[in-house]
C-alpha cells in the first residue's frame, strides 16, 4: 500500500516497479584457469573476500518442530484462531461509529494463556499516541480523536459474562483472566462495547471525505482485533506506530448500519440484497454475476435520487460475511456509483468483481474501467501463481484513502485514473496473495508483504493489453525511465540506508519504498530471472504460497522454501541482498590472445570489485561479427577474486562485456566492457 503521511499528504505513489524484461541466456560457463596475470586492484584485495560472502549461514529462526528444514510448517505447527460477529452503526452527521463485538478466541497452542492481548488501533489518532513521536513532522496537534471509547469489556464462559479484568497501553489492551484460557482447543468469548471518531483526511489508512453529492467514508482498524499469540514470541504486542498489521485468521459475520441513502461496499459476500438493495440494483447484480462485461448497478443519474426509503432519517444495516479472513473493511456513501463484472478462476469458479466511485471519478479513462482492472488482476495473479482468489466478490472504492489493501476490499484515491489508476488497483488487490492469503508479519517484515506484492505487479503489467500501462515504476525513484537495477545503487550504497531484514517501525519515509517495495522486489526478480531462472523459482514460489496459505511464515521460511524447492544453496545471496546492503561491481581487467594466438584462444580477465555476488553473462563479440555468451555462475567467486576465463576459439576478440543486458545492479558499467585497439 501508499501511505499517507500523517498529514494526509501520499508521499508517494504504490509501489510500482517494473524490473526489464530479462533474457535468458544459453551457453556452459567456460572454464576456470588460474589467477589472471594483470595486478589485482586495491578495491578488489580490500572489498571482495569470499570467505565472508560464501560462510555458512545461520538464519534468525531455528527449525524445530514448528517449522520444519524444508521451509514448511513443521509437524507440531500451530496458529490460533479469532472469529467475529460485530455490530456497527455509523452516525454520518458526527462521523462517529459505535459497535459491539463478540470475538470467539481458540487457543490452539501447547500453552495456557493467563492473558489475552488485542489490538486497539483508533488510539494512533488520540494525543498522546506514541505514533506521534516516532515520525519527524508527527500528527499536526490539532488533528486527533480521543481513539477507542471502550464502554464494557466482558468475558464469556460456559453462558456467563463477567466483567474482565483489563488494562490500555496505547494501541494495545490486555485482558488478565481470572482462569487461564485451556491448551489446545480452549475457546472463551470477548464481548465488547465501543465508539469513536473516524478521523478526517490525516486518517492515513481511514477517514472521509467531501465529495459533489456527498461524503465518503473509508472505515478500516475500526473494531478491537486480536493480536496474534505464536510460536516465536507469543504475544506478538508490538504497538501500532505506523507499519501495518499482524492478525490472526477467522470468520467474520459483521452488520453495518448508516443512513438508507448511503450504498456500503464491504469485505465479503453481501447476506442482506433484498433488505438493502432496490429491486432494479438486485437485478443489475444478479445480470453482472454471469457477464465479463461491466454492468452498471447505480449510474451517474441514480445518484442523489431517493433510494425507495420513506424518509432521510431510516437507516438500512448491511449485513457481510467473509470466511478464512484476517480482517474486514467498509466504505459508504449517498454519492457513490456502483458498477460490478464477473471474474473467472479455475475449475469452473467465479466471483463478482464491483467499484463503488462519486461522479467526479467516472468516466473511460478513470473509474469506469476499474472493474475491468480487477477483473483482469485477480484472473491474473491467480493464474500465474498457482493459487486462487479465494473471496466471493472484490470490491474497488474510490475515496479519501490512497492506496490502501484488506481482504476482499481496496482503498484507492478518487482522482486516481490512467495508468496510476490500473497499477493501483493491481497492486492492491495483488496484496490478497501477500499477506491476505500469505500471512505476513507486516509490523516486522514488511519487505515481504510490500516486495513480494510489487514483484508479482512487474509480470500482471507486461501482460495487460501487451504492456499498455508498462513498464511498472515510481517516477519518483526511477527519473529518466532508467535502468531500475541502476535506480536502487543509491540507497545500496547510502550508508544510512536499512537492511531487508530491519524491523518495518525502523525504516524511515524516505527509505521505505527504495528498500520496502524495490529492493526486496528487484531481488526476487534477480532470483527468478537471474539465478534460479522462472522455471525452478515459479514452482517454488507457488509452493511457498500453498504450503503457508493462511499462516505465518517468517523470512527464514521463506529462505528454507526456495532452497529447499529450487535446489541451490542461496546463503551467498541472502546475506548480501537481505541481511548487508552489499553492492555489486564486476569488471573486465584484460583479453589477451592464448599461447600460440588467437588460433589457439583467449584469456579474458575478470574481477569481482565489491562484496556482493551475482551470476553473470559475458558476452563476447568476435571480428568476423558473430557473438558468443558465456554464463558465469556464483561460485565462480567461491574461493577467489579474480579469474582467467579461457575461451575455446579461433576467432580474434573484437569486444568483451559483462551483464550485456544490463540486467544486475552493478554499480560502475564502465570497467564491464573491453574493447580492442583500432586495427588489433
Amino acid at each position: 500500500m501508499t501511505r499517507p503521511d500523517p498529514s494526509g499528504r501520499r508521499v508517494a505513489r504504490a509501489a510500482l516497479l517494473t524490473l526489464v524484461a530479462i533474457t535468458g541466456c544459453t551457453g556452459d560457463p567456460g572454464p576456470a584457469g588460474a589467477t589472471h596475470a594483470a595486478p589485482t586492484t586495491a578495491r578488489a584485495a580490500a572489498d571482495y573476500d569470499p570467505l565472508k560472502a560464501f560462510a555458512p549461514l545461520t538464519l534468525p529462526d531455528p527449525v524445530n518442530a514448528y517449522r520444519a528444514g524444508d521451509g514448511t510448517p513443521g509437524p507440531d505447527y500451530w496458529q490460533n484462531r479469532a472469529d467475529y460477529v460485530i455490530h456497527a452503526s455509523l452516525d454520518a452527521r458526527t462521523a462517529r461509529l459505535a459497535g459491539s463485538e463478540v470475538i470467539t478466541y481458540t487457543n490452539n497452542s501447547p500453552q495456557p494463556l493467563a492473558s489475552l492481548w488485542l489490538q486497539l488501533d483508533q488510539n494512533t489518532y488520540r494525543k498522546d499516541a506514541r505514533s506521534r513521536y516516532v515520525h519527524a513532522d508527527g500528527y499536526r496537534s490539532s488533528e486527533h480523536t480521543d481513539g477507542d471509547v471502550l464502554e464494557a469489556v466482558q468475558i464469556g464462559r460456559s453462558g456467563r459474562l463477567v466483567d474482565a479484568d483489563y488494562i490500555v497501553s496505547d494501541t494495545r489492551m490486555q485482558i488478565r483472566l481470572p482462569r487461564a484460557l485451556a491448551p489446545r482447543g480452549g475457546k472463551l468469548e470477548i464481548h465488547i462495547r465501543y465508539h469513536f471518531t473516524v478521523p478526517g483526511a490525516f486518517g492515513g489508512r481511514t477517514g472521509h471525505i467531501h465529495t459533489r453529492n456527498g461524503e465518503i467514508f473509508d472505515i478500516a482498524q475500526w473494531y478491537p482485533r486480536m493480536a496474534v499469540y505464536d510460536d516465536l514470541r507469543g504475544w506478538d504486542t508490538l504497538p501500532y506506530v505506523g507499519s501495518e498489521f499482524y492478525l490472526e485468521y477467522g470468520d467474520f459475520d459483521y452488520y453495518v448500519t448508516v443512513p438508507a441513502d448511503m450504498l456500503v461496499a464491504g469485505s465479503g459476500e453481501l447476506e442482506n440484497p433484498g433488505e438493502v438493495l432496490d429491486a432494479p440494483e438486485r437485478q443489475r447484480l444478479q445480470q453482472a454475476r454471469s457477464s465479463d462485461q461491466t454492468v452498471m448497478i447505480r449510474t451517474a443519474g441514480e445518484v442523489g435520487q431517493p433510494r425507495s426509503q420513506p424518509a432521510p432519517q431510516d437507516t438500512r444495516t448491511w449485513h457481510f460475511r467473509i470466511r478464512e479472513a484476517r480482517d474486514v473493511s467498509f466504505a459508504a456513501s449517498r454519492a457513490f456509483m456502483w458498477d460490478a463484472a464477473r471474474f473467472n478462476l479455475s475449475g469452473g469458479k467465479s466471483g463478482l468483481a464491483m467499484s463503488f466511485y462519486p461522479i467526479e471519478s467516472a468516466g473511460p479513462q478513470a473509474w469506469g474501467r476499474a472493474t475491468e482492472y480487477t477483473k483482469y488482476s485477480l484472473e491474473q495473479f491467480s493464474r500465474r501463481w498457482g493459487f486462487d482468489y479465494p473471496y466471493p466478490t472484490a470490491a474497488a472504492v474510490a475515496g479519501p484513502i490512497g492506496g490502501m489493501e484488506y481482504p476482499a476490499i481496496v482503498f484507492d484515491d478518487y482522482t486516481d485514473r490512467g495508468k496510476d489508476l490500473f497499477a493501483l488497483t493491481a497492486h492492491e488487490f495483488g496484496h490478497t496473495w501477500f499477506p491476505m492469503i500469505v500471512g505476513f508479519d507486516e509490523r516486522r517484515d514488511q519487505w515481504m508483504d510490500e516486495g513480494f506484492n510489487t514483484f508479482i505487479d512487474i509480470y500482471e503489467a507486461e501482460d495487460f493489453e501487451h504492456g499498455v500501462f508498462g513498464p511498472k515504476r515510481d517516477p519518483e525513484y526511477a527519473p529518466g525511465g532508467g535502468n531500475p537495477s541502476d535506480e536502487i545503487l543509491r540507497t545500496l550504497e547510502d550508508p544510512n540506508a536499512p537492511t531487508l531484514l530491519t524491523r518495518a517501525d525502523q525504516v524511515a519515509e524516505k527509505y521505505r519504498h527504495p528498500v520496502t517495495y524495490f529492493k526486496s522486489a528487484l531481488g526476487l526478480a534477480l532470483l527468478r530471472e537471474q539465478i534460479l531462472g522462472p522455471n525452478r523459482f515459479d514452482w517454488a514460489f507457488r509452493k511457498f504460497i500453498t504450503d503457508w496459505a493462511y499462516r505465518h511464515p517468517k523470512p527464514s521460511d521463506f529462505f528454507r522454501t526456495m532452497e529447499s524447492a529450487a535446489g541451490e544453496d542461496l546463503s551467498w545471496f541472502w546475506r548480501g541482498w537481505y541481511m548487508h546492503n552489499w553492492t555489486l561491481d564486476l569488471a573486465v581487467q584484460g583479453v589477451h590472445p592464448a599461447r600460440g594466438g588467437w588460433s589457439k584462444g583467449a584469456v579474458i580477465g575478470i574481477a569481482n570489485l565489491d562484496r556482493l555476488v551475482l551470476p553473470a553473462v559475458v558476452r563476447l563479440d568476435f571480428q568476423d561479427g558473430s557473438s558468443e555468451r558465456i554464463q558465469l555462475p556464483a561460485e565462480t567467486w567461491i574461493q577467489q577474486k579474480e579469474v582467467d576465463l579461457t575461451v575455446d576459439t579461433t576467432r580474434p576478440i573484437k569486444a568483451v562485456t559483462i551483464d550485456p543486458d544490463e540486467v544486475l545492479p552493478d554499480k560502475d558499467r564502465s570497467n564491464n566492457a573491453w574493447k580492442a585497439a583500432p586495427g588489433a
